[in-house]
């Protein structure tokens, strides 16, 4: 299939001053963390729209629109490849897999890690070594980083909360705001599905954690209780 054609029908639904916004909204800006991204302004719904249509997209054209400057057309890619995985073959599962972890350079936003870590790489790992989240945990790089513990999410959802709360741990002093953000959100979908778990490594390490990571994670915590945290005083 022409790229061409997908790329022209996403920019049917751009729009000049939603980019802009998102730019802004996505800290595209010098020093911030998702300097030079560029965007065309496309709404997220009419991504799906596009993606739903070309959900059968060939592998190499899905690969050249991952490695896109363009925002859109990167989310456009992992929002095929999501759906391709979820209905393929062991085979083409493994394929899939492959792709997505070498291409991380340019999952390299929150939205395009938070769509597609858990679906792709968590699922992939949920039945086999979960090596590959420990190297991108200690990695350099935020969204690898960012990557490691999303993809967990996935465990979660089937109450499996060690690897998560070992990345936690491993992630716990990281200097980056995006990772604090996401490690107490899945530290919050822990403790939807088993408290006490979540307690348990709240109580161990609450004092030390950065005070946005605590934030999200006793977000739904009863008032009293999380006075308690922000405290100190549990």
């Amino acid at each position: 299939m022409n790229i061409e054609l997908v790329s022209q029908e996403l920019r049917k639904y751009s729009s000049k001053p939603r980019a802009k916004a998102l730019q802004r909204f996505f800290k595209t800006g010098p020093g911030e963390y998702g300097e030079g991204d560029i965007f065309i302004g496309v709404k997220v719904p009419d991504t799906r729209k596009v993606a739903k249509k070309y959900r059968d997209l060939d592998m190499q054209a899905v690969k050249i629109l991952l490695s896109s400057p363009i925002h859109e057309e990167r989310l456009l890619a992992l929002l095929i490849i999501v759906h391709q995985y979820s209905c393929c073959g062991p085979s083409v599962k493994k394929d899939i897999y492959k792709i997505y972890l070498s291409s991380t350079k340019y999952i390299n936003n929150w939205d395009l890690v938070d769509l597609s870590a858990g679906k792709i790489l968590g699922h992939h790992l949920s039945v086999r070594s979960r090596g590959p989240l420990y190297k991108l945990a200690r990695s350099s790089d935020l969204w690898e980083r960012r990557i490691s513990i999303i993809a967990t999410s996935h465990f979660i959802g089937n109450s499996d909360f060690e690897d998560t709360l070992k990345i936690a741990k491993i992630l716990l002093h990281d200097k980056e705001d995006l990772i604090h953000k996401a490690v107490g959100w899945m530290l919050r979908e822990i403790g939807k599905r088993d408290l006490a778990v979540e307690e348990d490594f709240l109580k161990e390490h609450y004092k030390i954690m950065p005070r946005t990571m605590l934030r999200y994670a006793i977000e739904r915590f009863p008032d009293k209780k999380r006075q308690k945290y922000l405290k100190g005083k549990v």
